[in-house]
């Protein structure tokens, strides 16, 4: 069994009149267990001061957090076998058709990270795989289109047996995890910071840039 774990970084809004990010990040970290990311949550967690924990909620949000807090999490992943592969989209080189489809824009991104990780034999192609997205829809619609989406293409491509689940940072612990990294690759990209990104540099095994 092995495990893909999804987040995103930045926003799709198109609008000038917006403050819209200049980037937009797909994140993907996979791994053959969970429960060591897990547990790097759960000790980060731990050791935030008692009024912060309660303030928290129990979840750990990257941007919110102290530089410490963002560090000692991303200095734990450090020595795990937790490969980071990612797509940044400079959304000023959108055609201006697939601005207007924003979700096939993002099912698009995310099945070409899929299939780069198939093809360079990252993950077992023969084993059953979890793919746990970070949900960013409240419409049920739009989740199922994605799931059924990517399910289908990965069906007709290389015949995996996949099952997608689409949970909050709170309902999966680990895709508070993957949140500090993929924040970690977008601030260098957003605002030319590239501090924390070398923290967890050596777990990037492809980072390809849509549009440049």
């Amino acid at each position: 069994m092995a495990y893909i774990f999804l987040d995103e970084s930045g926003d799709l809004g198109f609008d000038p009149k917006k403050k819209n990010s200049k980037f937009f990040l797909i994140t993907m970290v996979f791994a053959a267990d969970k429960k060591p990311l897990e547990k790097i949550v759960k000790k980060v967690h731990k050791m935030l001061r008692k009024k912060v924990k309660r303030l928290s909620g129990g979840v750990l949000h990257c941007a919110k957090e102290k530089p410490i807090t963002r560090k000692r999490l991303l200095n734990f992943l450090k020595g795990h076998d937790f490969p980071v592969m990612l797509i940044c989209l400079n959304k000023s080189r959108v055609h201006t058709k697939l601005q207007n489809e924003k979700h096939v824009l993002y099912n698009y991104v995310a099945n070409i990270l899929i299939d780069r990780i198939l093809t360079k034999r990252l993950i077992d192609p023969e084993g059953k795989i979890i793919l746990i997205a970070s949900k960013r829809e409240t419409n049920k619609f739009l989740n199922l289109n994605f799931k059924n989406y990517l399910q289908n293409q990965v069906k007709n491509r290389h015949r995996l047996n996949l099952d997608i689940e689409i949970k909050t940072p709170a309902q999966e612990k680990t895709l508070q995890a993957v949140d500090f990294v993929s924040w970690s690759i977008f601030r260098k990209y957003e605002h030319g910071d590239p501090s924390y990104y070398h923290l967890i540099k050596d777990l990037v095994v492809e980072e390809n840039n849509l549009f440049k």
